[in-house]
């Protein structure tokens, strides 16, 4: 196990270092000239004065080569300095940490909600193939993982916000406020574990260990609950780590239908603001928790499943 963790780990600081350079680039790749747009930020100017130019690019460091100006960006990233926003004249950390708590709340409850529902609803559909729960769990997971969350996000404002005045449509002030964000989000990730719960815990009723534990004794309940669905979980663990990286980075529609203040809704607003420092330690951070926590899904797929450990030594 340590052993495994730490080919794991080797690599992180090189992925993380590519990325960081893919980050610094991505707005010079789009063309975007830096200068111009932290004065347009200062002074709403669309043709800034050349010599104001000139000294706000000596001011931030733009006037060296490429690689001087990224060492000069890393350094600073790395110190926990993010620069200033172009919006509104903060440090950039911050906002990027009262934004990431909001959006990482959220994520754990959708993913939290998502497994609460899909797990068991995969489990139970496996026990009897083809039969009636099998077939309602497939169709209801099918069109979970159709409906988009643009369409699902402000059915659920008009149904439960305006014709049943039941939860705010907007904000985040309270646990009702986050009811109608997190089960919009959970949706897809309960579909996708209900699908592959089922389809995972199917295999495995079929195997010979399962038959020679039905052999000894064992009731059904205890074959199906423990034996089968523990190791159908460790393709669900596996995959927990992307979907908490792709719910984290993926909840912009969500945040911003119901006015959540978390990262998506703030990088939508750097975006548009053209706010590059926001932009770039929003998406840093984003590779990093994505890194991070796959490497932490694997350890604890590794835990739970001893053939994954039989097989990684």
């Amino acid at each position: 196990m340590p052993g495994t963790l730490g080919r794991r780990l080797l690599p992180l600081p090189l992925v993380l270092l590519g990325a960081s350079a893919l980050v610094f680039l991505l707005p010079r790749a789009s063309g975007l000239d830096t200068t111009r747009t932290v004065l347009r930020s200062r002074i709403a100017d669309s043709a800034p004065d050349p010599a104001a130019a000139e000294r706000v690019s000596r001011e931030l460091g733009l006037d060296g080569p490429l690689w001087q100006q990224y060492l000069l960006w890393l350094g600073s990233a790395l110190r926990g300095d993010l620069g200033l926003s172009f919006s509104t004249r903060t440090a950039v950390v911050p906002q990027l940490v009262a934004a990431l708590g909001v959006s990482t709340l959220l994520t754990a409850s959708a993913l939290l909600l998502a497994g609460l529902v899909g797990i068991p609803a995969g489990v139970t559909a496996a026990r009897r193939p083809g039969g009636p729960v099998d077939r309602a769990v497939t169709t209801l997971s099918v069109l979970g993982a159709a409906v988009p969350e643009f369409i699902l996000a402000p059915l659920l404002v008009l149904v439960f916000a305006v014709a049943l005045p039941l939860l705010p449509a907007a904000g985040w002030g309270g646990p009702a406020a986050a009811v109608l964000p997190v089960v919009t989000l959970a949706l897809f990730p309960a579909a996708l574990a209900a699908q592959l719960t089922r389809a995972e815990t199917a295999d495995v009723l079929g195997t010979l260990h399962i038959a020679a534990a039905r052999a000894r004794g064992l009731s059904e309940r205890r074959l199906l609950w423990v034996h089968a669905a523990r190791r159908s979980l460790t393709s669900v663990t596996a995959l927990s780590g992307m979907f908490f990286a792709g719910l984290l980075g993926g909840s912009v529609v969500v945040e911003v239908v119901f006015a959540v203040p978390g990262l998506g809704r703030l990088l939508y607003d750097a975006v548009l603001a053209q706010d590059l420092p926001v932009v770039q330690g929003g998406l840093l951070a984003l590779v990093t928790i994505a890194v991070l926590t796959t490497v932490g899904a694997e350890v604890v797929q590794f835990a739970l499943d001893p053939l994954a450990r039989r097989a990684a030594r």
